[in-house]
């Protein structure tokens, strides 16, 4: 990311005049969250059905298993705004979970056995059948346990405007598509590069239940009794504890360009792989996953960030990027923090926001081979060891200190912060930027740092700390709910259940049938 090339996109959109198309983005929240019991053992029971159905409602479902909740709130032209619904999502559920509490934090509850985690159940439409086979699958794959960790998805996007302007500036004479995706990669490339800083800045899971790691070799240190940890870590729940999946590593994605991308999923989600195979698709009559490709679906490719398009009926993401173009990103690596009552607040969101537009309008060049292996331990030396004094990392000259490689990352930031205010006149995403660099100085304001220290004076366990700060943000955030949110949500609610009814009412083909179509697709 050289300074120049930041500084001449940015000049050369406030002299054309529309610099202010940088202020006009549009986000939107992915918040995952375990329901636990008053006691912080994972819940049994079914998704409430004051919150409607998991497989049709907009805005509150369920990821892999019955007990974890997601929460999406739609897209908003303001960080603000779409924390305001994450808000009442939480509130309205809060008021629908009975004695349950949400867990406020990534790494799940103590968990005595997989056998206690209930995997989600979506009905008896074939697409309901479609998803709870999907993870079926992941639970033969890689196990229960890992599928309870959480996490928050930021969804960004520019203005539609933006692209044609953009693209006029850079000389581009090719279809407005085909320039707006390579916008959004080249962004996904200099994010891989960077996101190494986020993790330090926003990683909030240095610790985890003892539970988690049973059976399990690990380097993990004591705190106590049922709580794990390491000393200088950031964030766990991004580490290699969570699976190991050569399968996946194999496929070696750097996200260069959307066709390479999409050709290697497509590639991936039509290849058989052996260990897989081993499993069996229909045994003794019963899935246990949709095929024995590399990837039953796109979704289970996990990374730190994704372009994405919002799909049609039927439509396979692959196939709605290489038809139609990225959309937005999502980015996937943002901790659940434990301390805010969301996990998340503005002036973080503000910072992705800046953030995300430095690596935007930041360096063209791909990410090589050598690049991606250096990108990738970068990341592992921050999830495990980010705070540790003296912490070197993988630098264009070599590897240098975290904290000089931090501040180069955080002044071009800043620039683009300047930017941002200057054409809003305040001073929010500087103060944003200026609270991060508090963190790189002292790295014990850092959220990681910050929960360690709190676990340690509160002298609780892991999930007993967690559990009493969900019981704090749940008194907290309930009263925020207002009247016309909670009409809105109940309808919302009713419809979606309405909406599953008719799905297993209409006629469809066998499901058997159903998902060779699905996979021939």
């Amino acid at each position: 990311m050289v300074l120049a090339t930041l500084e001449h996109q940015l000049e050369r959109l406030a002299h054309a005049g529309h610099a202010a198309l940088l202020t006009q983005t549009r986000q939107g929240i992915e918040k995952e969250g375990l329901r636990v019991t008053p006691d912080a053992q994972i819940a049994q029971s079914p998704h409430p059905r004051a919150l409607g159905s998991a497989l049709t409602h907009d805005f509150i479902t369920t990821d892999y298993s019955e007990a974890l909740l997601e929460f999406i709130t739609p897209v908003h032209d303001t960080p603000t705004a779409a924390l305001d619904f994450l808000t009442q999502l939480h509130a309205f559920t809060y008021s629908r979970l009975g004695d349950e509490q949400l867990w406020c934090a990534s790494m799940p509850c103590e968990i005595p056995s997989e056998d206690s985690i209930p995997i989600a159940e979506y009905g008896s439409s074939n697409v309901g059948r479609l998803k709870h086979i999907y993870r079926q699958g992941l639970k033969y794959r890689y196990g229960k346990m890992m599928q309870t960790i959480a996490g928050i998805h930021y969804n960004f996007s520019l203005p539609d405007a933006f692209w044609p302007v953009w693209q006029q500036l850079e000389g581009d004479t090719g279809s407005l598509q085909a320039f707006r995706s390579a916008g959004y990669f080249r962004l996904i490339r200099n994010f891989r590069r960077y996101g190494w800083l986020l993790l330090y800045l926003f990683g909030a899971s240095p610790a985890l239940s003892a539970s988690f790691m049973a059976g399990r070799n690990h380097d993990l240190q004591q705190l106590n009794a049922d709580t794990l940890f390491l000393p200088h870590a950031t964030s766990l729940r991004m580490s290699d504890l969570g699976y190991s999946n050569k399968a996946q590593s194999a496929l070696q994605i750097c996200f260069n360009h959307l066709d390479s991308y999409a050709n290697s999923l497509h590639h991936a989600i039509h290849t058989s792989h052996p260990d897989y195979e081993k499993i069996g698709v229909l045994v003794d009559g019963h899935y246990r996953q949709l095929n024995s490709n590399v990837l039953q679906i796109e979704n289970e490719y996990y990374s730190d960030v994704r372009p994405k398009r919002v799909t049609e009926s039927g439509e396979k993401p692959v196939h709605a990027l290489m038809h139609r173009g990225v959309e937005y990103v999502e980015v996937r690596n943002t901790d659940i923090n434990p301390l805010l009552p969301l996990g998340i607040d503005t002036s973080q969101a503000l910072f992705l926001n800046a953030f995300l537009v430095t690596c935007l309008l930041g360096q063209a060049d791909d990410l090589d081979k050598r690049e991606c292996r250096l990108v990738a331990e970068n990341q592992q030396r921050i999830v495990n060891r980010g705070r540790e004094p003296g912490l070197l990392l993988h630098g264009r000259n070599g590897e240098q200190p975290r904290e000089l490689l931090a501040e180069q990352i955080l002044d071009k930031v800043a620039r683009t912060a300047e930017l941002l205010d200057d054409i809003e006149g305040t001073h929010r995403y500087r103060q944003a930027i200026d609270s991060q660099r508090t963190k790189v100085a002292d790295p014990s304001l850092t959220p990681s740092a910050q929960v360690l220290a709190a676990l340690r004076d509160s002298g609780l366990s892991h999930s007993e700390w967690v559990l009493t700060m969900s019981r704090k943000h749940r008194l907290n955030t309930l009263a925020e709910l207002t009247s016309a949110t909670d009409t809105q949500l109940q309808q919302a609610a009713l419809e979606s259940l309405a909406q599953q009814a008719e799905l297993e009412t209409t006629p469809a083909p066998a499901f058997a049938d159903f998902l060779a179509d699905y996979i021939a697709s």
